[in-house]
């Protein structure tokens, strides 16, 4: 049975090395629905987090066969429930929505949202959260007509699990100076 899961791929930074990864879902014909690289926790080591839909089972043969690339650390996937998510989205509205004493006031607080700037033609807002939350956001804005622009990050994500990626390096230290 498909479901969502989150994959996080420790690696080297090294130009090429997202495109060498994304060809391993292309190759088994799994859409990643976002993908967000950033640093990682450990100094020189960076983070690719990626969003799938699938079966445990080809996301289990997906991640060893990451694990098997040059300048990959570690790769990891965890499922709804061992992870804490979110995404940020930005949402350009025209002034004149707000100014004009619209809905769009109420949507924002309604929402959670904050704005982040207000220019005489357009006014930018943030909403974090999970993507069924920022789209909420989006249908509500849209439905007035307001939107002018509008941009989602991907999934940005923590495993619950406690070991931490520093104690993982160690071990395959370790297993490297038993070969």
């Amino acid at each position: 049975m498909k479901k969502k899961f989150t994959i996080s791929i420790f690696t080297d930074h090294k130009a090429g090395l997202l495109s060498r990864v994304t060809i391993v879902f292309t190759r088994r014909k799994i859409n990643i629905f976002s993908i967000t690289a950033s640093e990682s926790e450990v100094k020189g080591i960076h983070r690719y987090t990626i969003l799938v839909e699938e079966t445990e089972e080809l996301v289990q043969k997906v991640v060893k066969q990451l694990e098997k690339q040059v300048d990959i650390y570690k790769a990891f996937y965890h499922s709804e429930e061992q992870v804490v998510y979110q995404e940020i989205a930005l949402y350009k509205i025209l002034t004149s929505s707000l100014v004009q004493g619209g809905s769009s006031e109420i949507l924002i607080r309604k929402h959670n949202a904050r704005i982040l700037t207000v220019e005489p033609d357009f006014t930018i807002i943030e909403k974090t959260g999970h993507q069924e939350e920022t789209q909420a956001l989006f249908d509500e804005l849209a439905s007035y007509g307001t939107i002018l622009e509008f941009v989602r990050s991907g999934r940005v994500a923590i495993s619950k699990p406690m070991k931490e990626l520093k104690d993982y390096l160690s071990e395959l230290a370790i297993e490297a100076e038993n070969k």
